[in-house]
């Protein structure tokens, strides 16, 4: 579940790339947050695939 949230993630950043005049960073907002989360999955040992 967490790698396909995190598969969506970097597919609309990658869009926001593309669209970075009109999002206004929200998708690299949600990258942030994205690598923050899979930060604390490794620090806590868990795998993710």
């Amino acid at each position: 579940m967490l790698l396909a949230i995190i598969i969506v993630l970097v597919v609309l950043w990658l869009a926001g790339i593309i669209t970075a005049f009109t999002m206004n960073g929200f998708i690299h907002i949600l990258l942030v947050i994205a690598i923050i989360v899979v930060l604390l999955r490794i620090i806590r040992g868990k795998r993710i695939l």
